[in-house]
């Protein structure tokens, strides 16, 4: 079985190839597909070139591949247009199976990052592809700029009130992507994937204090305050307004659902919070 994965390169991408060949994949059946690929050289697998922009190049990665692990692009804005030329390239080779990472509760989440996900998992159902949704919630990693400033500041200021955030660590999730490439038995399924814990702001706090080694206090923000002081930092009025908007859907509960799933799918418990930060310090 030949498994393509896009966006090699990144973050996730790469952790995603090294899982799959942590799980006894043969390195030959894995096809890295990366924009640059001088930056893939190093993953120890093949390495093809895909440019979610050329849809010439995707066509011809996805060629004699049975199994795309479609890592959702990071061009906020211009992603549906990006997976739309993976989902065609993906049809009209005859994929076995496709993988796609999308967002908590697509189809019905009020998170300001969710329409784009939507759209994605519609047209993978419009295509009438054999296909697997994983839906990650927030990467522990995603945390790492917060972290800094609050080792910094001794403070951590947000407008998530009392939301909670279901968060993992990326390896986690690569996992179980891993997992459903590699096994039977998934395909038609849409997996809501989190963290064990669902933990609030305070608790992101003293994370932050235990890992820092200083005390970290939360002060929470209403929605305009902190569209204020984004505005002051030096954002644009787009670049804030998603800013707080993605706390205001945190402090809704867009990001507090836990159900285990993850952990099953890996078959361990999901890191820590805690954990998961100190390899960001």
């Amino acid at each position: 079985m030949t498994i393509l994965v896009t966006g090699a390169t990144g973050n996730l991408g790469r952790l995603i190839i090294a899982s799959l060949l942590e799980h006894g994949a043969d390195p030959q059946s894995i096809v890295a597909g990366a924009r640059d690929t001088a930056k893939a050289a190093d993953l120890g697998v093949r390495v093809v070139r895909l440019d979610y922009t050329d849809p010439a190049s995707v066509a011809a990665a996805v060629e004699g591949v049975e199994t795309v692990v479609l890592v959702s692009g990071s061009e906020v804005g211009q992603r549906v247009a990006q997976h739309q030329a993976v989902i065609d390239a993906a049809k009209a080779a005859g994929v076995s199976k496709f993988v796609y990472t999308s967002a908590p509760k697509a189809t019905t989440s009020d998170l300001v990052l969710a329409p784009e996900h939507k759209a994605t998992e519609e047209l993978i159902a419009a295509a009438g592809l054999p296909a697997v949704i994983l839906r990650n919630n927030w990467y522990t990693e995603n945390y790492a700029a917060d972290l800094a400033r609050a080792a910094e500041t001794g403070v951590l200021t947000a407008g998530t009130g009392d939301g909670r955030v279901a968060s993992a660590s990326r390896k986690d999730f690569a996992e179980a992507a891993a997992v459903v490439a590699l096994e039977d038995g998934h395909v038609g399924e849409v997996y809501e994937l989190g963290g064990d814990v669902a933990w609030t702001y305070s608790d992101l706090a003293s994370a932050f204090a235990e890992v820092a080694g200083r005390e970290v206090v939360f002060v929470p923000v209403s929605f305009d305050d902190q569209l204020a002081a984004l505005r002051e930092a030096g954002l644009d009025e787009g670049t804030a307004g998603f800013v707080a908007a993605l706390d205001a859907g945190i402090r809704g509960g867009a990001l507090a659902d836990s159900d285990g799933t993850l952990s099953r799918l890996i078959g361990r418990p999901t890191t820590p919070l805690v954990e998961g930060l100190r390899t960001l310090a």
